[in-house]
């Protein structure tokens, strides 16, 4: 696709109204002229299918032109996935039942897909007698909306049984556990590692961890992000969330991040390894590992979030992961 199409492909997309928010949010935060802001944003656009997103998030409004150049943005996340994802395998990972069948092996918890009917409830009935907690998920959204932990038991598993009929939340699982020295972290969420490979090859790793009581650590619900040094497991950056709030401990819980290192590392590396080799079509994943006694699967995205990738504090001398992405790829 050249950036001229996906200029307009965006463009038919985009939310005009908070596109010109942006503009005046930026403009006010380093004082220039809003139609200076404006001009630019068009041009990342074009030259670097930056969205405006990308601009604010990214803080390109800084960098000069070697700098942007090595930046993952959208449109150029959306030509990895284009070009090493081959689209008659990504079912394994664009639908839950489809990837909790694929990847069993790998989940390392009890999950039930629901249906309307007698067959299901008993099913349902004997899955809640044994786990007495559950994670309620929905098929159709993703980035964590939805979830929710229920309690259920002999007397209230027909209600709620048919309050997640209605909801459509119809794919239960066993609450994932955790380790304790994640779990201090953030208790009240699964706290997860978010690995990215790329042709097999891990080539970025982030912790992230949940924030304000909320049961998923996703950085779009007030979670918080950082960093893991691929070869060591050690955070070596302060952690930030959307609001581009920076942290050297958890908000909450006061627990370090800075310095944290995370447990199993080495396991989690072999582990990653050998789930790559499940759907090998699939060349370009993010997969959400939880650890506990040893590193499971939660969940794998044929469409990686690069928002995460290379956030202002976490970058060198404001350079981006696009060369080592591209390196990684010549190599095949």
């Amino acid at each position: 696709m050249s950036k001229i199409s996906y200029l307009f492909q965006i463009g038919r997309n985009m939310d005009f109204k908070e596109m010109f928010q942006t503009t005046e949010d930026i403009a006010k935060k380093i004082n220039k002229s809003k139609i200076k802001i404006f001009l630019d944003i068009i041009y990342c656009g074009i030259k670097y299918q930056a969205g405006y997103t990308d601009y604010k998030l990214f803080a390109m409004y800084e960098l000069n032109k070697k700098q942007r150049k090595t930046i993952i943005t959208r449109g150029i996340n959306n030509e990895l996935i284009k070009k090493c994802n081959n689209p008659k395998y990504i079912k394994y990972f664009s639908s839950k039942i489809e990837f909790n069948m694929k990847f069993n092996k790998y989940l390392k918890r009890d999950w039930l897909e629901l249906e309307p009917d007698e067959e299901s409830l008993a099913m349902f009935k004997s899955f809640a007698y044994k786990h007495h907690q559950i994670v309620a998920k929905t098929l159709s959204i993703s980035c964590g909306e939805g979830v929710e932990i229920i309690s259920v038991n002999r007397r209230n598993s027909k209600e709620v049984f048919d309050m997640l009929i209605s909801t459509n939340r119809t794919l239960v699982e066993e609450v994932a556990k955790e380790c304790e020295e994640l779990k201090k972290l953030h208790p009240s969420s699964l706290n997860t590692i978010r690995v990215i490979t790329l042709n097999k090859e891990i080539v970025a790793a982030f912790l992230k961890i949940g924030n304000n009581n909320n049961v998923v650590d996703n950085f779009n619900f007030d979670g918080l992000v950082v960093p893991i040094n691929i070869s060591t497991g050690i955070v070596e950056y302060l952690s930030i969330n959307k609001e581009v709030e920076l942290f050297k401990e958890h908000p909450i819980t006061h627990e370090q991040i800075l310095w944290f290192t995370i447990p199993k590392w080495k396991q989690v590396k072999s582990f990653i390894a050998k789930v790559c080799e499940v759907v090998p079509e699939v060349k370009y994943v993010g997969w959400d590992v939880a650890i506990d006694k040893e590193p499971y699967l939660i969940k794998g995205n044929y469409f990686p979030e690069h928002l995460l990738y290379q956030l202002p504090s976490h970058r060198t001398d404001g350079i981006g992961l696009l060369p080592f992405f591209q390196k990684i790829i010549e190599k095949e």
